[in-house]
């Protein structure tokens, strides 16, 4: 029984791993493909591509419509995850920095948390909340490194608590849709839901496809395909798996994956303050996930002498 729990964790952590990795190239291709496509087109066109690529596999998997228990988790979370957090997120970062943005965004993950703890009766373990805080503070200084400088703007700033308080409700309405739904058919309606919600904005995702480089478009169909169908894919398995305090205090480590990314793909050399910034959100992501050892257990019968 121990070793096919130690399976089944390995596999979440595996999951979590390629989530992590992918929503963290995402920040140079949204970089990259904002330069040409408005904040609803660029969100419509991700999901568009995401949605047809889950559909494609969700029919060749065969797993059927998702059970009627799932259906209010999955609007839930495809109208605020996949709809509202993409399209305030890329709408707050044509107003603010990347890393007032990070910031920012980074309430998230506390939120998470919380409602967890209150409306999935996850509790409060003192270790999660200690190490969510270690990454916070490694997340504001990442954020501040990372920062150009200039003042903020209020409507930026704003749209982007909306993008965090969209995510941590997302995350939570999907929890328990998947006690009765596979994680590749909430995702997939999920993101059918998002792209339906996002449908206004076709009108510009079409004048802007006409007129964008091709090398933008491609930006958009690599969101859709991985950090986007992929990405949340891998998310629900693992969120299946465990609680949903402990999935959002993950995505801490998408910081430190996004400066080491940035290094490497945009040559863009980090200071010391930005490693030190990515070197407390791994270790706090590491003291959320740390188990407490059980006590030794006090014998019940006399030893044999």
């Amino acid at each position: 029984m121990e070793q096919q729990s130690s399976a089944m964790d390995r596999r979440a952590l595996i999951a979590v791993g390629i989530t992590v990795l992918l929503w963290a190239s995402a920040f140079v291709a949204i970089r990259s493909a904002a330069a040409h496509y408005s904040p609803g087109a660029l969100a419509l066109g991700r999901l568009a591509v995401g949605s047809l690529a889950l559909a494609a596999y969700w029919l060749f998997k065969r797993e059927g419509l998702p059970p009627r228990g799932a259906w209010p988790g999955i609007i839930g979370s495809g109208v605020l995850w996949f709809g509202l957090y993409m399209v305030a997120l890329n709408w707050g970062e044509q107003h603010v920095d990347a890393g007032t943005a990070a910031m920012v965004v980074n309430i998230g993950p506390i939120l998470i948390a919380l409602l967890g703890g209150w409306l999935l009766r996850e509790g409060f373990p003192s270790r999660l909340f200690a190490g969510m805080a270690v990454s916070f503070v490694g997340a504001v200084v990442v954020g501040a490194s990372m920062s150009e400088g200039g003042s903020s703007s209020i409507a930026g700033v704003m749209l982007c608590v909306l993008a965090a308080v969209g995510y941590a409700f997302g995350v939570v309405l999907q929890k328990p849709a998947l006690q009765h739904g596979s994680p590749l058919q909430v995702t997939t309606f999920g993101c059918i839901v998002g792209t339906v919600a996002c449908l206004p904005f076709s009108g510009q995702l079409i004048g802007e496809v006409a007129d964008a480089p091709l090398s933008a478009t491609l930006d958009v169909i690599y969101l859709g395909l991985f950090p986007t169908a992929l990405a949340f894919t891998t998310w629900a398995y693992a969120l299946s798996r465990t609680t949903a305090g402990k999935m959002g205090a993950t995505t801490y480590v998408v910081p430190a994956i996004v400066v080491l990314m940035a290094w490497l793909v945009l040559r863009e050399v980090p200071g010391w303050l930005t490693f030190v910034g990515g070197a407390l959100c791994l270790a706090g992501v590491a003291v959320s996930r740390s188990r407490r050892k059980p006590p030794t257990p006090i014998p019940t019968t006399a030893p044999v002498k």
